[in-house]
């Protein structure tokens, strides 16, 4: 019995010492210290010049313990009479009404935390001290501000309640921008209070790194202006805007309207904060056609002299399909076709290359796949195997149907045109500030090389010939007296409901300029134009590109435009009624707002 009790004592020793000794000592250590997080303040975002788009700012949130606090009052006496005095100060404080506060303290207990207001000043934060609620107490918060409101929204994106990013740079650089969280470890009193800090177990907090964007702000408040007013203007639904650099495809703007505000981003509607310039498709028409030239002439099935029977304004292919042109041209070379905007042209140089190399020319062209742009939700567009083309797959991409692409896609494309045949890789993210305020790349150090989509002379040739559109084709409307401007326009009809209507439209231009060294290319796409008040590329879409691009030349200190060349003499003289005088820009012709013409409306017929 003696052994046995021994026995006894001897286990309860051992669990005292182990198991019971653990649970106490945590117990110890939770009432006498606790981690305090120390947080990390997020980095701001720059233009490339410097100017701030997104940064953080340290504020105040005034909570409540509600279960502390009404246990509190309940001690007391006058417990009652004394929370509604106290709420009813504290309601006119915060310029709230007194029973909908006391409502709402009351519905959350016993919880332990409620939010009651943010964003507060130092003035307000010393009245609601002076109270001396129990249980009412002031936490520091960083809040995320936008200076430039909803400028470069869609790039941007925004920040939630808790902290990381939504949508755009915010959210593809939640990580680098955020930092991580530091804690330190404090002893506290019976009241729960800090009284010392226990510097031995002291982690800092990694601040985020402020990162450095290639969109500039001047360029993107032109581009949103001219884009909301055209909208305005056309009573359209919405469209989409892109400004890049063709020789390194740094995105210099980005626009969509309708936008939103990344202030109150949670307030804004998925539908609004949808990025469509890289996230919704579309049919492209005409814009398409400068692509497949280029591959034609590439492949030397044909040439820019020659002459295409076009037996317009309707022409039936060896199956039998119509294809129309609006103007009737008997014959057309090459260039012209382009110039002006001939379906049956087009279709004819398209078969002239065959389905095979069709599809690789718009595939060679970035068609079909993601450009690789360092933003979230990138849609690939659609480009359907060739295996699975009908008979009048041909003629209808020559025209820029059976396909959907995005206006980056578009973007890149004229990039490719402008610098020699390069498909660069669009980016917004220029990289980080060190410590030296230099800015480092984040992009891979070994970038592959952009690949060539075509040989550079047959991106030359195909160049040449859209410079002759705002000369002597769909872009008159458009031309520059300070540039030389050069580009597509586009009429295409919009699908609803899976069929096409007469009322649905999208009006685009793709270009840039200047022609001779070009500097930057665009797209600018409006979508479901009011036709009353026009509905054509070249009346929609291509003055404001223009307007844009002049305006970012004139800002990038870009040096005028000599006179442009007059085509070569051996295609001059086959050129549908040529005359040297309209490559001499007249006082007063730039930017014309004349109504369509014949030329305007090739573009529209399918």
């Amino acid at each position: 019995m003696i052994a046995l009790l021994l026995l006894a004592l001897l286990g309860r020793v051992v669990h005292l010492q182990t198991e019971v000794r653990d649970r106490i000592a945590a117990r110890l250590e939770r009432q006498q210290h606790f981690n305090q997080t120390l947080p990390a303040r997020r980095g701001s975002i720059f233009d490339s010049t410097g100017q701030l788009l997104a940064g953080s700012v340290q504020s105040s949130v005034l909570f409540v313990d509600p279960k502390f606090l009404i246990d509190q009052y309940d001690l007391r006496r006058e417990g009652a009479v004394a929370i509604e005095r106290d709420l009813a100060r504290l309601s006119t404080i915060l310029d709230l009404e007194p029973f909908a506060l006391l409502q709402r303290i009351s519905e959350k207990y016993p919880a332990r935390y409620l939010e009651l207001a943010s964003d507060l000043d130092e003035q307000t934060i010393q009245a609601v001290r002076s109270i001396r609620m129990p249980g009412v107490g002031v936490q520091p918060r960083s809040m995320r501000i936008y200076p430039m409101g909803s400028r470069a929204a869609h790039v941007l994106g925004g920040v939630g309640r808790n902290g990381h990013g939504i949508e755009g740079v915010e959210l593809a650089l939640d990580e680098l921008l955020s930092g991580s969280d530091g804690a330190v470890r404090m002893a506290k009193d019976a009241r729960r209070r800090a009284i010392d800090a226990q510097l031995d177990d002291y982690s800092p907090p990694a601040h985020g790194r402020h990162v450095v964007l290639t969109i500039d702000a001047r360029i993107q408040a032109l581009v949103e202006r001219e884009l909301r007013n055209t909208v305005d203007r056309f009573r359209a639904s919405g469209g989409e805007v892109v400004v890049l650099d063709p020789q390194t495809g740094a995105i210099l703007a980005l626009a969509n309207y309708p936008s939103f505000s990344p202030q109150v981003i949670e307030d804004s509607s998925a539908v609004a904060r949808t990025n469509r310039a890289l996230v919704v498709p579309y049919e492209p028409g005409s814009t398409l056609k400068p692509f497949i030239v280029a591959r034609a002439i590439a492949e030397k099935t044909t040439r820019l002299d020659q002459m295409w029977d076009i037996e317009g304004p309707t022409w039936r292919t060896s199956y039998g399909r119509r294809i129309t042109d609006v103007h009737g041209y008997d014959k057309l070379n090459t260039w012209d076709v382009l110039v002006k905007s001939s379906n049956i042209g087009m279709s004819k140089i398209a078969e002239s290359l065959g389905q095979r190399r069709l599809d690789d020319a718009l595939r060679g062209f970035g068609i079909g796949r993601r450009s690789g742009i360092d933003l979230p939700g990138e849609s690939a567009g659609q480009l359907r195997d060739v295996s699975k083309w009908t008979r009048h797959s041909t003629e209808s991409l020559a025209q820029g149907y059976e396909l959907l692409v995005t206006p980056m896609q578009m973007a890149r494309a004229m990039a490719s045109l402008a610098n020699g045949g390069r498909l660069v890789t669009p980016h917004v993210i220029q990289g980080t500030l060190d410590a030296d305020g230099q800015i480092a790349s984040i992009r891979p150090p070994e970038a592959p090389l952009s690949p060539q989509s075509i040989p550079p002379q047959a991106a030359s040739d195909v160049l040449r010939i859209l410079a002759d559109i705002p000369v002597r084709g769909t872009a008159r409307n458009a031309r520059l007296e300070r540039y030389n401007l050069f580009g597509k326009t586009g009429t295409a009809h919009r699908a609803v409901n899976g069929q096409y209507n007469q009322e649905n439209y999208t009006a685009s231009f793709v270009g840039g300029a200047p022609y001779e060294d070009p500097r930057l290319v665009i797209a600018f796409i409006i979508h479901d134009p009011d036709k009353s008040q026009s509905h054509f590329g070249g009346i929609v879409a291509a003055p404001p590109a223009a307007r844009i691009l002049e305006e970012s030349l004139i800002t990038l200190g870009v040096a005028p435009s000599p006179k442009l060349d007059l085509p070569p003499d051996a295609i001059a003289k086959h050129l549908y009624q040529f005359n040297e005088r309209d490559y001499t820009p007249r006082e007063g012709d730039a930017l014309r707002n004349t109504p369509a013409s014949p030329t305007d409306l090739a573009d529209v017929r399918d």
